[in-house]
């Protein structure tokens, strides 16, 4: 690890001055489940750490009529805990929850989560995010693509082939949640659907955000009245591990019917992918192991596996199927104890 110099400022203003203008001179620390490998192996060499912990604008959870504000430095463990979080938003609570490692749910932030570095393997030794060789040529497509994307990536060409490992994302993005960032011109507001973005060049990020603007909360509106939401996760292992692919879904309903569906998949492309094509099959849909099947199979519909990587698309397709019926099944105990 290279020497650097190391801040603890108090408010999100101080901290976004001490970052700085280019990518990689300074860092943010929040909860350092990351950061700290990532510099331990090299990969990132800041000159600066600037650590959020003594912010304390940035923690807390905030429950009003007109919805939830998640403070950038609230834990997974905290999130998981929260009772309003539980009671209305069932598939976020889910997600903090279902991260194995009880070290990182305490320590882990929720704008951590958000922003973390990928676990693709060529880019923590030192490849990069585009993962190319010395000639230029992309190093995935033919190496082991096990853990790679089956969407949103060039093909054969090179590009970013990674999946983006945020556990809370694709639930957050179902109930169209904004984040909200600060920096030295202020504040500003953004979908967090709008929030992951694909790098084209070295350099780039995963994200919108400048290089000196730090996330400082999450707000999600209101929940609606009687939306089902879950998210499945499947896993090679129980012990510490990533998914290798995750559904979150919330339902609008009508009587027993989908009015309306949010359906975004994890692990599965450089960014959280929503699914589109099934979101609008199940418009008018009753959850049924068959219009959930169809559903899964809609949302895997363009998929493209590389050479290792086949099997993510089976099971992209059943987190899909497993967690519309495990939303109705919500449903269906809530209308019991109703």
């Amino acid at each position: 690890m290279n020497v650097f110099e190391y801040a603890n400022p108090t408010t999100t203003k101080e901290a976004a001055g001490l970052l700085a203008a280019q990518w990689g001179e300074a860092e943010i620390l929040a909860g350092g489940t990351d950061l700290l490998s990532l510099m331990k192996n090299y990969v990132a060499t800041p000159k600066r750490v600037v650590s959020l912990r003594g912010i304390k604008e940035l923690s807390g959870i905030t429950s009003s009529a007109s919805g939830l504000r998640i403070g950038a430095m609230v834990t997974l463990q905290e999130l998981h805990d929260h009772k309003a979080v539980h009671d209305d938003y069932h598939s976020l609570a889910h997600a903090a929850g279902s991260v194995p490692s009880p070290q990182i749910r305490n320590l882990g932030t929720v704008g951590g989560d958000l922003c973390q570095r990928p676990r693709c393997w060529y880019f923590r030794n030192g490849f990069g995010l585009l993962a190319k060789d010395e000639k230029g040529q992309p190093l995935v497509p033919a190496g082991d693509n096990r853990y790679h994307a089956i969407f949103g990536h060039p093909g054969g060409s090179p590009g970013a082939y990674y999946v983006h490992p945020s556990s809370l994302a694709p639930a957050l993005i179902t109930f169209g949640a904004r984040v909200k960032v600060a920096g030295p011109k202020g504040e500003r507001e953004i979908p967090l659907a709008s929030f992951f973005a694909t790098p084209k060049r070295e350099g780039e990020r995963e994200n919108v955000l400048m290089p000196n603007e730090i996330v400082t909360e999450i707000i999600l509106a209101a929940a609606s009245k009687g939306m089902l939401t879950a998210t499945y996760e499947v896993r090679q292992k129980e012990a510490l591990d990533w998914p290798l692919a995750t559904a979150s879904v919330a339902l609008r309903m009508s009587g027993d019917k989908v009015k309306s569906a949010r359906i975004v998949l994890g692990h599965v492309a450089p960014v959280p992918w929503p699914a589109h094509e099934a979101e609008k099959l199940l418009a008018g849909q009753t959850i049924t192991e068959d219009s959930a099947a169809k559903a899964g199979e809609a949302a895997v519909r363009g998929a493209k596996a590389l050479s290792g990587n086949k099997y993510k698309v089976q099971l992209a397709r059943v987190a899909v199927k497993r967690a519309l019926l495990e939303a109705a099944a919500h449903g269906k105990e809530g209308m019991q104890h109703g």
